[in-house]
């Protein structure tokens, strides 16, 4: 089953809590604190591979939750760091935040990696308050928690060249004809119900003298996919990442007429993305070994070239032209690569000229918002919230030191400014508080 989209819930693991301990040994008097600090929960990763062809693995587990880290203990030991989890996705998976939509990473390259949710740290323990006036503090820290979030996880096949065109069109037979690759043929419409990739080889790629690329057999497009209707509409996403398009039509089709149909899956494929309508195309018309074929390909050439495409005329199933396709195809990708590496320096250059470059001005971790929410006081901000919700509130030297730190951060005056009042309910991330106490 070609499985390509999918969401899933990925949460890291809590920090350890420092741990509250004094020295109790015979033979030292003045022992003083000595509590470890809690470990680190683990991280999650996503890792792209070559070993993996679908996102299927997340169709029946969609739930991560990494390990925790342990507690801190006695004579200074720290707790053991939380176990990282490391998800593997196929080679050009995207990935999203599910309730923002903001792109997190496209992973397109073996080995690449992303952090998508950052383990916490662990709490102090309380060696780390001792001062000179103060020598047996009962306080320690609470584990940070782990990052949780939903993701959104697509995945969008790496192919140079991309197959369109109505089912039946003989887009599975090219493909088989081509490569080495094998899909489903049988003369009926949606045989092929998930895209195919085979590697073509023109002239001698190992030797040095030749050049290899990938097509892609994208799932017939019919009027409406871009709406949803045929099976289309699951695969569009792939066609994004493809350089060159190969849009073939039936010539043998008695009922439809071949422009016809070219225009129509031009349509489809502007409606869904506007940049596909100027993504390269060679138009092939295909079947030539049938009668029908041969008498519609002097008009349709016209047009086509009329259009500003340039046409082909194959036969897949009896090998004709599919050679000579072929090294076409390997020439117009040449000229891609070498019409990119140019557009890519010479925004270098105009970027360079110009002076100028994109300044990023990351939020300041004290940065923070009040609003009130349903009768709640709800504070926001990365600062405050970890500080908050790594307060022991168990231990009343740790509050203490919070209704400072919220003082000092200016949280208390900016509450007070949007009318708190003592009893009110105040949250802070996922801890919720009443003032006053």
């Amino acid at each position: 089953m070609f499985y390509d989209h999918t969401k899933i819930l990925v949460k890291a693991g809590n920090g350890g809590d420092g741990s509250i301990h004094f020295r109790r040994e015979k033979f030292a008097p003045f022992g003083g604190p000595d509590g470890g600090d809690g470990g680190r929960g683990g991280s999650i990763y996503f890792e792209a591979t070559n070993s993996l062809n679908t996102l299927i693995d997340y169709r029946y587990k969609q739930q991560f939750k990494a390990e925790s880290g342990a507690p801190g203990v006695r004579q200074k030991m720290h707790g053991s760091k939380g176990e990282d989890i490391v998800l593997q996705v196929p080679c050009g998976t995207i990935i999203r935040d599910a309730q923002t939509d903001v792109l997190i990473a496209d992973l397109t390259e073996p080995g690449q990696q992303i952090m998508v949710a950052r383990g916490g740290r662990g709490g102090l323990g309380n060696v780390h308050y001792a001062t000179s006036t103060r020598q047996a503090p009962k306080e320690s820290q609470r584990g940070e928690p782990g990052e949780e979030r939903w993701l959104k996880l697509e995945l969008r096949v790496i192919a140079d060249v991309g197959l369109v065109g109505y089912p039946n069109a003989g887009k599975s037979t090219l493909l088989s004809v081509i490569s080495a690759a094998r899909p489903k043929i049988a003369n009926y419409p949606f045989t092929t119900l998930e895209p195919n990739l085979g590697v073509v080889e023109v002239g001698q790629p190992r030797s040095g003298d030749g050049y290899d690329f990938v097509v892609a057999d994208i799932p017939g497009l019919i009027e409406g996919a871009a709406q949803g209707v045929g099976l289309g509409h699951e695969f569009l996403r792939h066609i994004r990442r493809t350089r060159l398009l190969i849009h073939m039509v039936d010539g043998s089709a008695i009922e439809r007429d071949p422009w016809t149909d070219f225009e129509a899956i031009n349509k489809e494929l502007r409606e869904y993305d506007a940049e596909l309508a100027q993504r390269p195309q060679m138009v092939v018309l295909n079947k030539m070994d049938i009668p029908e074929a041969q008498e519609h390909w002097p008009e349709f050439k016209a047009k086509v070239e009329a259009a500003g495409y340039s046409a082909f005329a194959i036969s897949a199933a009896a090998h004709q032209g599919t050679d000579e396709l072929m090294v076409e195809a390997s020439r117009r990708l040449h000229e891609l690569a070498r019409e990119e590496a140019e557009r890519a320096a010479a925004q270098v250059v105009v970027d360079l000229r110009e002076g100028e470059s994109p300044v990023l001005r990351p939020m300041p971790d004290d940065a923070f918002t009040v609003s009130k929410e349903m009768g709640v006081f709800v504070v926001r901000g990365k600062r405050v919230e970890r500080m908050v919700n790594m307060t022991n509130q168990d231990s009343e030297e740790s509050m203490d030191r919070m209704q400072v730190q919220l003082e000092k951060m200016g949280v208390t005056k900016a509450l007070e400014e949007a009318g708190v009042k003592v009893g009110d309910t105040v949250r802070f991330g996922k801890a919720e508080l009443y003032w006053g106490e």
